[in-house]
């Protein structure tokens, strides 16, 4: 009896071992997952895309990429100009979006008569900071003015109100290809205005962190009460 005892005593507490480490495991992948890579000019291809658009956050729908390559290749076949967008997850230490993005201009077309007729639009996804690089004859179709309000308005008003990437690149390429075709400018998106108001519910970011805490304390709980009633079983069993 007593051998039999300790027999599921040992394996009683591997399992409970087994139960932890796994629990943990899971736990510290889910809270504690490694962030993107970050990305710099040389971990981009060495060439353009042959379309307009490199999505390497991979958030545009292919709808959308659809629809955009659609209306930009029509632009450069009417107008000979070429826009090409870039979204990416994260900027090497140091560097900049608008260093990216020149940087980027320069490695994919390298001199003054390949940048002519080129407008290169990037957003970095994890900060939300867009830049605009044009060559000269892009310039003298769509104002500098004009461009810096496409990257820091038209882009980004879409995402105040809920990261609408799809919204905010359909709306860029429209204003864009209005512009390079001699049309009147649309202006910026409009700004709607926000009424906040004390919640009486959780965000999501709450819901998860209040949901890890609560996994740390079951833990704790389970790690102390398991081995004291096992304990006390063991010590009923053999007084018996």
């Amino acid at each position: 009896m007593h051998t039999l005892l300790q027999s599921i005593r040992q394996a009683g507490r591997r399992g409970l071992a087994l139960l932890l480490s796994a629990a943990l495991t899971v736990f510290l992948t889910t809270q504690f997952a490694a962030p993107a890579a970050a990305t710099g000019v040389f971990e981009m291809p060495e060439t353009a895309p042959e379309g307009h658009i490199l999505d390497q956050s991979d958030l545009l729908s292919r709808l959308t990429e659809g629809q955009i390559n659609s209306q930009l290749n029509d632009l450069a076949a009417k107008q000979q100009q070429n826009v090409t967008f870039v979204t990416m997850r994260r900027l090497d230490y140091g560097e900049t979006i608008d260093t990216f993005t020149q940087q980027l201009f320069e490695r994919w077309y390298p001199d003054a008569a390949a940048q002519a007729n080129q407008t290169l639009l990037v957003i970095d996804t994890l900060t939300n900071n867009t830049s605009i690089v044009q060559g000269e004859q892009a310039q003298a179709a769509m104002s500098p003015e004009i461009a810096t309000s496409v990257a820091q308005e038209t882009v980004l008003v879409p995402l105040k109100y809920g990261n609408r990437y799809n919204q905010a690149f359909l709306d860029a390429s429209d204003r864009i290809s209005t512009v390079l075709s001699g049309g009147e400018d649309p202006g910026a998106p409009e700004v709607k205005e926000v009424i906040t108001t004390d919640r009486n519910f959780a965000t999501p970011e709450e819901t998860k962190e209040s949901n890890a805490m609560t996994w740390v304390v079951v833990l704790l709980v389970l790690s102390t009460a398991i081995p004291m009633a096992t304990y006390y079983f063991y010590q009923y069993m053999g007084n018996r």
